[in-house]
């Protein structure tokens, strides 16, 4: 039955009269899994209604919930508030959200949250007022900033601000135009609809196999019903348009369908949007973090009403209302960005083909190193498959080779090897661009005393500081903390004694400027360039050849087109595969083969070389041979035999807490209690590899189970079982991908 708010009767909320009235369940965007009933006079709204209902002290917005349980007397229930214009949320975005929530065993108001998440898009906007030009009365005064601004006004209506900044006058002389009936006031939404897709245009001309996979996708939407299908090919093959195809096809074929993009990260977000509006005519709508809050609204309000028919967002716009969503385009399918690992933890790629079989329509996943799970779909039939196994305009693959650092060794207190260093010294002899990748951010990851062996780590935490010269500070990647760097121990008071151990972006940075002091050099880090217009700058003027060395972590791996970009060194190609992590050579693979895919891609040949001191591990070997199928086949037999996925499933189930004594014996309590199941394995309790982040201590259970075994029923029937204490919060994670 469902549940019933948690507030008093008061006599202002006494129950309804019985005659006319009807009961309505709704759901609020809190962690709260079932909805709550309440009464309303005549018809209840259709489910997917927005609507604000009395919840505790308050009134607080929710949506129409299909009912569940038998309903209660009408007389014991509240009375249901505002109704919203506001469009309903479409039957499939409700069973998503239903799906979601059982899957991820997360509260279904956690997940509508995540679709209201837009405070006041409900409302909607307050109308602005824009000036428009109108006939210029007779005697008005004319100055020079007047006649600048009736020259940029036109009959399209524009701000006051808008209007005087393209006059370079205040805003003041728009006004005062206004006034003198130069100028027309109109009432205007500051929430224009976004301009349709011109589905007329012609896309460039596809090679051979880029034809053949459009049209095969093509097919598949053309028949309806959910079909995933991957497009499986290698960097510089114009996967991209290849999905644009098929996505001018699924609008094509209805006048209201709307079709999602989703892209790994924001870096790649901006440009891409230009990408799209040359392709299509128009400006998709976007949806990432770098939005305004008015921005954010929008293109929530006009996604929700239709007209917003080309969406390109990172992970999150999956929950956008949209109403008759028919095709959604994952890019970049393999990409880690693509879990959520803080609320609601859930895998965008899994609930984007979720979504897609539950509305019926098709989920198009692009990439040129596919994850295992997507090519274990595919070979097991599951999933469709179209190839591009060369790369467009006949651009050679780059040739990529091992350096042996056991072998060729750099200087002491160097981190470029001699050969590698000769190659950079080529490329600039001859005019070409050079890109040194680490995956590192900072100056150096770690940072101890050379007197008493202290390692500098934030307060509370043990995640290692990481020094950031450019700054002159230690940094915490993990929970934000940064100091600036003491200049004596604080263990031993030793002055000058901490040193940075090992490097990062910046060091390699440092030892490139020693080496090149004539070459343009620049780094690329979430640091160095902390937000996507200062990012854009830095690839902009890599792509026009200002940039002679550029020296980058991964934000520059993937999706970017450097035509004079020849040459790329992995100053550490083995840094991936430390750790327990099941993934990290999977992991390593991808990353490296899509930032050695930068080389080469227009019509100079581009090469790789690694630095590495494991050249025979079967990761690297497969990158030097180029045999990823090899490769894969490998990591899927290692998989398959330890039952790890996609062969079996996993779950993480993490305790944290302030009270470490109160932890551990929670952590042991859960562990006996765990019910014997075939098929099921429960390891630890352990700590977690970071033990300690803010103050809070933190363990983990891993369950490990067959593929067969119904992974969601096992662990609630266990948890039923458990009451956890209030000083200890548990977090489920179904298909953990970090394991720190």
């Amino acid at each position: 039955m469902n549940q019933q708010p948690p507030i008093e009767k008061t006599s202002e909320l006494e129950g309804v009269e019985a005659s006319g009235a009807a009961r309505a369940s709704v759901l609020f965007p809190l962690p709260l899994d079932k909805p709550y009933d309440y009464a309303c006079e005549g018809e209840p709204p259709p489910p997917g209604s927005f609507v604000k209902a009395p919840f505790g002290p308050r009134e607080v917005a929710g949506v129409i919930w299909p009912s569940e349980g038998e309903p209660p007397s009408l007389d014991k229930l509240k009375k249901l508030g505002e109704i919203f214009e506001t469009p309903a949320l479409a039957p499939d975005l409700i069973a998503f959200i239903d799906w979601a929530a059982a899957y991820t065993m997360f509260p279904k108001g956690a997940l509508l949250r995540m679709v209201m998440r837009v405070s006041d898009a409900l409302d909607g906007p307050r109308m602005q007022t824009a000036f428009a030009k109108t006939h210029e009365p007779q005697g008005l005064r004319m100055t020079a900033q007047r006649k600048a601004v009736l020259a940029a006004a036109g009959p399209e209506p524009k701000s006051a601000i808008d209007l005087a900044a393209s006059a370079g006058v205040s805003d003041a002389v728009v006004r005062g135009l206004a006034e003198a009936g130069a100028l027309a006031r109109v009432e205007v939404d500051p929430d224009p609809p976004f301009v349709p897709p011109d589905l007329s245009r012609d896309g460039p001309a596809l090679s051979d196999d880029q034809q053949f996979a459009a049209e095969t996708i093509g097919a598949i939407i053309a028949e309806g019903g959910h079909k995933a299908v991957l497009i499986d090919g290698v960097t510089g093959s114009g996967k991209t348009e290849v999905y644009f195809e098929a996505v001018a096809a699924a609008l094509k074929k209805d006048g209201q369908a709307q079709a999602l993009i989703l892209l790994p990260e924001i870096a790649l977000t901006l440009p891409f949007l230009k990408r799209v509006e040359e392709r299509f005519g128009a400006a998709p709508a976007p949806w990432h973090s770098d939005l305004t809050a008015a921005q954010r609204r929008r293109t929530w309000r006009r996604v929700a009403e239709g007209q917003a028919r080309l969406v390109v967002g990172a992970r999150s716009a999956l929950f956008l209302p949209f109403p008759k969503l028919q095709l959604i385009v994952v890019d970049e399918e393999h990409d880690g960005a693509y879990k959520q690992e803080e609320g609601v933890i859930y895998h965008a790629r899994d609930m984007a083909v979720a979504r897609g079989s539950l509305a019926g329509f098709p989920v198009v996943l692009a990439s040129a190193t596919p994850s295992l799970e997507t090519v274990v779909n595919v070979d097991e039939g599951r999933y469709e498959a179209v190839g591009l196994a060369s790369r467009f305009a006949d651009a050679a693959m780059p040739d990529i080779r091992l350096i042996d650092m056991r072998e060729y060794a750099p200087e002491a207190g160097k981190w470029l090897s001699p050969s590698l260093v000769a190659a950079v010294n080529h490329n600039l002899s001859v005019g070409e661009q050079s890109l040194l990748f680490l995956n590192r951010r900072g100056y150096a990851p770690l940072t101890l005393c050379r007197r008493c062996g202290h390692r500098m780590t934030a307060p509370g935490s043990d995640s290692m500081l990481v020094e950031h010269r450019f700054e002159n500070r230690l940094v915490c990647h993990h929970t934000g903390f940064s100091m600036p760097k003491p200049s004596a121990c604080p263990a031993c008071n030793a002055v000058d004694a901490l040193t940075p151990c090992g490097p990062g972006v910046e060091r390699v940075a440092e030892e490139a400027r020693e080496r090149w002091p004539k070459a343009r050099i620049a780094v690329l880090s979430s640091d160095t360039a902390p937000g996507p217009s200062s990012m854009r700058e830095v690839l902009d003027a890599m792509k026009a050849g200002v940039i002679d060395i550029l020296i980058a972590t991964q934000v520059a791996a993937k999706g970017h087109h450097f035509p004079e970009l020849t040459l790329v060194g992995v100053v550490d190609a083995d840094l991936g595969l430390a750790g327990g992590d099941l993934r990290a050579a999977e992991r390593t693979y991808q990353l490296l083969s899509q930032v050695t895919g930068r080389a080469g891609r227009a019509e100079k040949p581009g090469r790789a070389l690694l630095q590495t001191y494991q050249p025979q591990a079967p990761v690297l070997a497969a990158l030097a041979s180029g045999d990823r199928d090899a490769f894969l086949a490998a990591e899927a037999m290692g998989r398959r035999d330890l039952g790890f996925p996609p062969y079996g499933r996993l779950a993480a189930l993490t305790l944290r807490s302030l009270d470490e004594k109160a932890l551990e014996q929670t952590a042991n309590a859960l562990k006996a209690a765990a019910p014997p199941a075939d098929g099921v394995e429960v390891l630890g309790p352990a700590r977690a590899p970071i033990y300690r982040l803010r103050g809070v201590a933190r363990m983990r259970l891993l369950v490990k189970t067959r593929r067969n075994v119904h992974i969601q029923a096992y662990l609630s029937d266990w948890l039923k079982a458990v009451k956890i204490p209030g000083p200890v919060r548990l977090v489920i994670d179904i298909n953990p991908y970090s394991f720190l």
